[in-house]
């Protein structure tokens, strides 16, 4: 095989496996190439999506983030509290995006400005954020009766839900700001050496600023759409989340180590996330197993990202 061939071929690997798989499975799998099972499919992932969109940023500049689901769960009380006592859907709408974006923002002022470990700022926001949302909601769920709320999780335009849409537009707009911006260059070039980046002109903790920010916003709407679809805010929804969406972005091919990553690899990796959930429960293999599987896939994209890694090293 002529070099050009096998790069081309490692490039795309996940994709083909995936290609593999979904095609093993549909001839072994009953009832997984049904239409109902593959919209189904599309919309358990819409959440993942969404937010492994901007994760890919996060990890892409050498940082990550671990209060997502905490973010997921305190945005859908919040913007259910909100319709509550309000009645309008734009003001739900609004508090919780702009929740999302002070959380964000905080874990970026943090990390970038004060010298805040990663790991310790997000582990720190995801129990405050949790804790705030038990607190709000009392430990209760937060009912939604309002159907122009609900209907912001179930609408469907050419058979597909609302969410599944919001999530390819997701995708298409952060594949163009990675891949065609400045802010994306600014990204990659922090990730891969920030001290470079910084002597090159980039404000380094104001982008870093800036993506946590975005991480909070998509978040809070994941967990808005979220709280729409199930008709209520729950403060204890998303628990983990955040591992599944780190693993999906792995899985497509963003470093740990920063400076690289690819929008489509991102696609395959939550479609992979999202094919092994959905077949485990058609097959109804118990809970418990899925966490164990779960595990052992983030265990997997890691070392694949260490092997990747020193691969890259040695040429």
């Amino acid at each position: 095989m002529t070099s050009p061939a096998r790069a081309l071929l490692k490039e795309h690997s996940m994709t083909l496996g995936y290609l593999l798989l979904f095609v093993v499975l549909s001839f072994s799998v009953e009832n997984f190439f049904s239409s109902a099972n593959i919209v189904g499919l599309l919309l358990s992932v819409a959440q993942i999506g969404m937010v492994a969109c901007t994760m890919m940023l996060c990890l892409a500049s050498r940082d990550f983030d671990l209060s997502v689901g905490s973010t997921i769960a305190f945005a859908g009380v919040l913007g259910a509290m909100v319709l509550e006592r309000t009645g309008s859907v734009g003001l739900a709408i609004g508090g919780g995006l702009m929740a999302g974006a002070l959380i964000g923002a905080g874990n970026g002022v943090l990390i970038a400005y004060l010298r805040v470990n990663a790991l310790i700022a997000t582990l720190a926001t995801m129990l405050m954020v949790r804790g705030l949302a038990f607190i709000a909601s009392q430990g209760q769920a937060v009912g939604i009766a309002d159907e122009g709320f609900i209907s912001f999780g179930d609408t469907a335009f050419f058979g597909l839900p609302l969410p599944i849409w919001m999530t390819a537009f997701c995708f298409l707009i952060f594949g163009v700001l990675l891949n065609h911006t400045v802010f994306g260059r600014n990204t990659l070039a922090i990730g891969g050496n920030p001290e470079a980046a910084r002597l090159a002109g980039v404000r380094v903790e104001r982008l870093r600023v800036w993506i946590f920010l975005l991480q909070g916003v998509v978040t809070a709407l994941a967990g808005l759409i979220l709280s729409a679809r199930i008709t209520s805010g729950q403060p204890n929804a998303a628990t983990g989340f955040e591992l599944d969406v780190i693993s999906a972005c792995v899985l497509g091919g963003v470093s740990l180590q920063g400076g690289k990553a690819r929008i489509f690899g991102v696609v395959i990796g939550v479609l992979i996330m999202g094919t092994v959930e959905n077949v485990m429960n058609l097959l109804n293999v118990d809970a418990f197993y899925q966490y164990l599987v779960r595990g052992l896939i983030l265990l997997a994209a890691v070392l694949l990202d260490q092997l990747k890694t020193r691969g890259e090293r040695r040429n």
